[in-house]
């Protein structure tokens, strides 16, 4: 009678694990995703400053802007 209660018991700790691994699956792809997002990110706001420095740049050139 107590082999019963230990299998239940068993299985689900082995359900548990099963779970938990495939959540460990999905976080270290979700940090990848993440990773890739925030170096897009970086790239873009890069851009962008190298941009507001040349729209400066036209400005003055044309003298739309005090220098």
């Amino acid at each position: 009678m107590t082999d019963k209660p230990d299998n239940i018991v068993l299985d689900l700790l082995r359900a548990i694990r099963s779970d938990i691994a495939e959540v460990k699956t999905d976080l270290v792809e979700l940090k990848e995703r993440i990773g890739n997002l925030e170096s897009q990110y970086a790239s873009v706001s890069r851009r962008l400053d190298r941009m507001a420095g040349d729209i400066e740049r036209i400005k003055k050139r044309l003298d739309l802007v005090e220098a």
